[in-house]
């Protein structure tokens, strides 16, 4: 085990040097373990370049991990958009304007946050393209029937890499090796990554077997081939977006003239999104009678989850931070956990779920704290003051600063059931972080069927269904909304409202900007520093 720590503690610093300081590709590390002491086994190749990519897909620090974790993947995709806002209250949650800057869409060329979430998507990409050459090295002397389904599994992982990197921001550098010189990394367009990962996505997929990979077992927490058919999926439907090499004309190809070929057949995108989605249903995916049971505490056994982080306090060190930083102190402290009291539904998100309407949304009590908090006996909890602490969710702004609202505006995130017995202020906790779940395949599936001229009434109201939700026709417009009811808190807004055009629109609290409507926001920039590193790099239109 130490050997495997060491290894990969080495793997980390390598792949963080090359995108951080360009020096290092001049030197040569002395550190190293010899290669036949970590790789000399089938067992000792899977622990190296298999197993140890997942420690980074969560993660305990900033900017680090897919979910859990602050100013990363997950804040960027979600305190960006109509759906989310963390106020700033008084002293807290200003932090030099970060927060702010994030909501109005002014992030910079310098944000630190941005280069932090660069940097770590890259360094798993960079370990993986070290893994795959440490599995081929090994292939050339030994011929275990597992290595196929081993290299498969990384490309996998590194292609999932590459979606969030093209998803974030457009134009990025194609590297495919561990040990590039400076020079060699270029930038290529957007639809060049697009096509690369739909394609390491689509020869991987065959080679990974079938176990549902949120549920306990070998496979658990792992790429299996459910989460490259979601992916793939997921690509296809956002095509539109991720084949337009200039976001910022006004004009995007047609998703019914962007072809893909799927088990033999020439689809459009919208076909192809069916295609996949009818995939996942087929390997046994299904709604969980109850929507709550996705994110209980031990909610692995789940039928509907895809992908998860595997969460447990005393296994892992992965993090769950967003339920800790949004609830109040004292609701937290009631728990005998901690809080900082900051993230809040904002005055969009309350209008999407009906709040405080005859139509109120069902969801919406499973996905936010409102009105007066209680602890877990019932009893009511107080302010330090004394008096009742009550969540005011239409008083949230983007500055309530003296304002008597300071402590107690905004609803609060709750989708995740408490684990009482959670450690780390509560960010240690059993339940597993929801990455993909089938509800999003059936939202997706029916957008696709919408955008390509059928009815999608069926899938979309079988989610609302399971809450006891009213039907409703499938429209774009009802689509949009029922994502933000069904996925809200799930990290997923940011690229749907670009994918239907209100990415860069005007909202509660937030300006558009000059010339945001040619689109430029929709991508975030490359950070200047990166580019400081490596001039070939052009920045992003509109910074």
């Amino acid at each position: 085990m130490k050997k495997y720590i060491r290894n990969t503690a080495i793997a980390l610093m390598t792949a963080t040097a090359l995108f951080s300081c360009d020096k290092f590709l001049e030197e040569s590390p002395k550190d190293k373990l010899p290669e036949d002491e970590v790789y000399n086994n089938l067992s000792d190749l899977y622990l190296n370049a298999v197993a140890s990519l997942y420690t980074y897909i969560g993660g305990y620090s900033d900017s680090q991990g897919l979910q859990g974790t602050g100013r990363g993947v997950y804040d960027l995709n979600t305190f960006t958009t109509d759906e989310a806002i963390i106020p700033t209250r008084g002293g807290d949650w200003y932090d030099g304007g970060f927060w702010q800057g994030l909501f109005l869409h002014q992030w910079g060329i310098e944000n630190d946050a941005i280069q932090a979430t660069w940097e770590y998507l890259y360094k798993v990409v960079m370990l993986s393209n070290k893994s795959l050459e440490r599995i081929d090295q090994f292939s050339e002397t030994h011929t275990d029937a597992e290595l196929p389904a081993y290299r498969a599994e990384v490309r996998a992982m590194r292609a999932m890499y590459y979606y969030y990197l093209m998803d974030l921001f457009g134009r990025v550098p194609l590297i495919l090796t561990s040990s590039p010189s400076m020079k060699d990394v270029v930038q290529s367009e957007r639809k060049t990554i697009f096509d690369f990962v739909f394609k390491e996505l689509q020869e991987s997929a065959p080679l990974l077997s079938e176990v549902h990979s949120n549920q306990s077992g070998p496979y658990y927490g792992r790429i299996t081939r459910p989460v490259v058919v979601f992916l793939l999926a997921k690509l296809a439907l956002n095509a539109e977006v991720y084949t337009d090499n200039d976001w910022t004309d006004g004009q995007r190809p047609d998703g019914k003239n962007l072809f893909f070929e799927v088990n033999g057949n020439r689809l459009n995108a919208w076909q192809t999104v069916i295609a996949y989605c009818d995939q996942l249903q087929e390997m046994g995916y299904r709604l969980e009678p109850d929507y709550k049971t996705n994110f209980t505490v031990f909610n692995e056994p789940s039928v509907e989850n895809i992908f998860t982080i595997p969460m447990n306090k005393t296994l892992y060190t992965n993090q769950m931070q967003y339920l800790f930083r949004s609830r109040h102190y004292n609701h937290a402290k009631a728990y005998g956990l901690s809080g900082e009291n900051g993230p809040s539904a904002t005055i969009e998100a309350l209008e999407t779920f009906g709040y405080e309407t005859a139509g109120q949304d069902p969801r919406f009590d499973i996905c936010y704290f409102a009105g007066v908090v209680y602890d877990l006996k019932g009893n009511v909890v107080r302010l330090d003051n004394g008096t009742i602490l009550e969540y005011l969710p239409w008083k949230v702004a983007l500055d309530i600063s003296n304002t008597p609202y300071v402590q107690t505006a905004g609803a609060r995130m709750k989708k995740y059931e408490i684990d009482e017995t959670a450690t780390k202020d509560g960010k240690l906790m059993e339940n597993d972080i929801v990455l993909f779940r089938y509800a999003d395949a059936l939202l997706m599936k029916s957008e696709a069927k919408v955008r390509n001229g059928e009815s999608g009434d069926t899938e979309l109201n079988e989610v609302r269904r399971r809450v006891n939700a009213s039907s409703r026709t499938a429209t774009l417009e009802n689509i949009l909304a029922e994502r933000q009811l069904e996925l809200a808190w799930e990290g997923w807004r940011r690229q749907d409202l670009i994918r239907f055009g209100e990415f860069t629109r005007a909202y509660s609290s937030r300006p558009q900007l000059p010339d945001e409507e040619s689109g430029y926001t929709t991508v975030f920039p490359i950070p200047e520093k990166i580019r400081v590193m490596n001039t070939k790099l052009k920045q992003n239109p509109g910074y």
